[in-house]
């Protein structure tokens, strides 16, 4: 915890902290203020255009943290189709897709970790979705149902993004033999 000493009346609250703290944006304390992370007199402040006061003083709670990359986690999947390169699932409402904040664990990319293995979203997978999003290359909202794909390789997720962004219906091929992808 870092305490911030106000000398001065009238300026916003995220503006005041912003001056006082270097190592901080303003946006990064807009953040903190929303997240109730900035405390005034043992209450948090949730107004970043708050107009502050000389003499307060603000508590600033910078949350420790967390892990970039998600954990495998044993979670139920109702597999419709898989094979070395992607996996068809059918996605129940209520399953957030890929860890963000708010649910960082839980998600469907913690069972697909847990599911397909260590190699998952490893080397193969570098720069498709990213560390939270390993394999992903659509998603659904959290409280939608519906069948999702997610490619185990570069190539797949290629060819799966490329012929999905048409959002018209569509078969596609994989060969992990040669390292080539088609779709039709």
């Amino acid at each position: 915890v870092r305490t911030v000493a106000i000398s001065e009346d009238g300026a916003r609250l995220d503006r005041a902290l912003a001056a006082a703290l270097d190592d901080l944006s303003r946006s990064r304390l807009k953040a903190l203020i929303d997240g109730g992370a900035i405390w005034l007199d043992g209450s948090p402040v949730r107004e970043p255009s708050r107009k502050v006061r000389a003499g307060q003083v603000y508590e600033v709670r910078v949350p420790e943290a967390t892990a970039a990359e998600p954990a495998a986690q044993a979670i139920p999947l109702d597999i419709l189709y898989e094979d070395d390169d992607i996996i068809v699932l059918d996605k129940p409402a209520g399953l957030v897709v890929h860890p963000a904040p708010g649910n960082p664990d839980r998600t469907l990319v913690n069972a697909l970790l847990a599911h397909c293995g260590a190699g998952f979203g490893n080397d193969s997978l570098t720069g498709i979705g990213g560390v939270l999003r390993p394999g992903i290359v659509h998603r659904l909202d959290k409280d939608t149902s519906g069948v999702m794909i997610a490619a185990k390789k570069a190539a797949a997720a290629a060819v799966v993004t490329a012929v999905s962004s048409k959002k018209s219906n569509f078969l596609a091929g994989f060969s992990s033999k040669n390292n080539e992808a088609t779709a039709a």
